[in-house]
């Protein structure tokens, strides 16, 4: 994730516009996994960012590439402190 970081500035618009959406489904994913293990606070919080992301995808992917790049650092900070607390990741979400 931090080489994409670094070579913000050097993507196309459209390029720029696909990673906010992917760490938006991957910000999405996390918080499910958050649910389900009970971490209600993280959940929402993650699942917040990934919705403000994913709605303004096209605005931080057209606008000043210096913002869009500290969101994405913020993101991927957030994903980072979720899979430092939980390295396992989880194989199935079902309940029985």
């Amino acid at each position: 994730m931090e080489e994409k970081t670094n070579i913000i500035k050097d993507l196309t618009i459209e390029e720029r516009e696909e990673i906010f959406v992917d760490i938006a489904r991957t910000l999405e994913d996390t918080a499910r996994e958050a649910l389900v293990e009970g971490n209600m606070q993280f959940a929402v919080l993650s699942n917040n960012m990934a919705e403000a992301i994913r709605v303004n995808a096209d605005e931080l992917a057209r606008d000043d590439p210096e913002n869009a790049e500290r969101v994405l650092l913020e993101a991927t900070a957030m994903i980072s402190q979720f899979e430092a607390v939980h390295p396992y990741r989880m194989v199935s979400m079902a309940v029985h």
